[in-house]
Formats: structure tokens, sequence, C-alpha cells
């Protein structure tokens, strides 16, 4: 193995404390393609040699010094990949050899290597594409996570916005097979009829006519008590005030750069509702290992089984990201970027 490696490190350094959003017009002010030493691992860590990288939104949060962790000057950026375990520090040996999805620790992924926690390393089944196996974590988990939250206490309707992503078909998909109702929201009217082949008992442009008062009748009837946010703008604000009593707004993203306010501060006090985030690494340090293990096997099998596939629209050599990954992202196609060695 080589002691140097191809890798998109960051520029910027700790918090920016800017709210741009994810989107990106280029990768120059964030990242550098460079050769850099091959990362070594610790105690409790693997060396991943890399197959395929996801880009998720909050790594685009993160290279633009957006997101809850900060940056480090140097360090390859990119938080999820798939890859064979090459090497281990004490308590890692176990996964020498093995095909696994992992988050980068203390290097990112976006490189040929990447260091990983091994207690955060899953295992894949053969049969799991490595298309899947990318993007295993971050989406599928938060799927699972979100969905769970978004049932409890006997809920069978809720509201996703930015519906037409990776992560709500998803959603859709698990509301489908449960004959739950997902009622989500779109902005583009082909985005419509894909979503309701999903799963999707309702599908709405919240740029049409139309919107307020057709989504009004649909919460008059159904009265979803929870809704999953990805944009957490003023249209998510007064959706949130359109709801029943005990209403939850769950805001796991911020695509939108707009700040909301809230309509009627009186419903947090008369009528019960809560605004509360979720983010997938607590939910999971939340969770006893077995059951950490069995949503990790569940994702798997649903992969496996063809009844979630991850849509992608690009895959790129980080040694071409620079001038690709900016064009792949503004389309106005909704599948994953991903990238290779």
């Amino acid at each position: 193995m080589s002691e140097q490696m191809n890798a998109l490190v960051a520029l910027g350094d700790g918090f920016s404390g800017t709210a741009e959003g994810p989107a990106i017009e280029s990768l120059d002010p964030y990242l550098e393609f460079k050769q850099i030493d091959v990362p070594e691992p610790g105690d409790g860590e693997v060396l991943v040699k890399v197959a395929m990288a996801s880009i998720n939104p909050s790594d685009l949060h993160f290279i633009k010094g957006e997101y809850g962790i900060p940056r480090r000057a140097g360090v390859p950026a990119g938080f999820e990949a798939v890859g064979e375990v090459v090497k281990a520090g004490k308590g890692g040996e176990g996964l020498v050899g093995k095909r696994v999805s992992c988050f980068g620790s203390s290097s990112g992924v976006w490189a040929d290597y990447a260091v990983a926690a091994a207690a955060t390393c899953i295992p894949l089944r053969d049969d799991v594409r490595d298309e899947d196996a990318a993007a295993l974590m971050v989406n599928p988990l938060t799927a699972i996570g979100m969905y769970e939250e978004a049932t409890s206490n006997g809920n069978d309707t809720f509201i996703m916005t930015a519906a037409a992503s990776q992560l709500c078909k998803l959603i859709s998909g698990l509301a489908k097979e449960d004959g739950k109702h997902a009622i989500s929201i779109v902005r583009r009217d082909e985005q419509i009829e894909p979503l309701k082949e999903l799963g999707s008992s309702h599908v709405l442009n919240c740029t049409s006519d139309g919107f307020q008062k057709e989504l009004g009748g649909i919460i008059k009837e159904l009265k979803p008590r929870v809704m999953l946010d990805a944009v957490a703008d003023q249209m998510s604000s007064s959706i949130f005030t359109a709801m029943p009593n005990k209403a939850r707004w769950m805001i796991y993203g911020k695509l939108s750069t707009q700040m909301p306010m809230i309509e009627q501060p009186g419903q947090f006090i008369f009528m019960g509702k809560r605004i509360e985030g979720f983010w997938l690494t607590q939910w999971m340090k939340d969770k006893p290992p077995q059951e950490q293990i069995a949503a990790a096997m569940r994702v798997q099998e649903l992969f496996a089984s063809g009844k979630w596939k991850t849509d992608v629209a690009a895959v790129i050599p980080i040694s071409e990201a620079h001038a690709k990954v900016p064009e792949a992202l503004s389309g106005m196609n909704t599948g994953k970027v991903m990238l290779v060695p």
C-alpha cells in the first residue's frame, strides 16, 4: 500500500458563522484536491480503502463550516462511504478484509483511504450494491429513525417537506408497507406521480396556486401530528401552524436560507405543539447496541430485496470533483452524486 493518497481536503477550519445552505456553485473556496499521507488508524479504529462515497447535504454544510461538527483544514472531507477494511488499530482487527459501510472519523471519506471508528462500521451482505452501501447510513438509517418517530404514539399520518429527496423516497416506501399515510410536499409537478407510486398517500406541489387550500383540507381530514422537515422556511412554519394540537415540527435539515417566523406562539401554550430536531448521530447513541444492529440489518434487507434502491445521478472521480460536482448537484434530478477514488 502506498504511503500517499489522493484526497479532497478542507481549506477552512472550524465554523464559518454563515448560513448559506447546501447549494454550491464551486468547490474552490472549500476543498483542495491534493496528495497527502495515508492516515493511521488508532485504537478502536480501522483504515478503509474507499470504493465509493456519497455526497449528502450535510457534507455541503460541513465544507462550508455550517454543520454541527467543525472543519479541520488539510483533513479530507466526506462523511459516508463503502470500502474494504485493510488495516486496524487495537480492537478493530476482526473487520480486516471485510467490506463495510462506514463514517469517516478522524479522516473523511473523500479520499483513497479513510479512518473510521470500528464500532460504527457495518459489515455488508454480498447482495448489497456499492451504490446502496455508499449511502447506507445517513439517509437509510435516518429514514428508519424518523419514520419510527413519525409513527410513534399511534400516529398513522405525517407530513414530509422536500419529499422528492432520496431520504423521503425511502420513508414513502416504509409508509406504503405499513399502511401509513405520508403527505409529501414537493416543488415540481413531475415529482408527484413517482412519489405516489413509491407509497405517498398525497403529494402536493407547494408552488401551485391551490396548495394551501388543498393541504388544509387534507390536514383537517387526516390530522397529521408530525412534520419531517428538511427546508425550515416560512412555508414550513405555515404548515405547522395549520396542523392540529400536539403537532411536532421535526427539523432535520436547512435547505432554505430563509429564516422562519412563528405565526401563532400561543399554539405552544394552548395546543401542546413543539419544535425539535433530529440528528442521526444522537438517535443512534440513544439506541442500545442490539437495536442499532437490528436497524442496520433491516436497512440491508430492504436494499437487498429491491424494496429500496439508491437512485444515482452521477459517479465522479475525486480528481474531477471540482470540474463536475457543482454541475451534477445543480441538476433537476433527485439522485445521489457519488465520488470514487
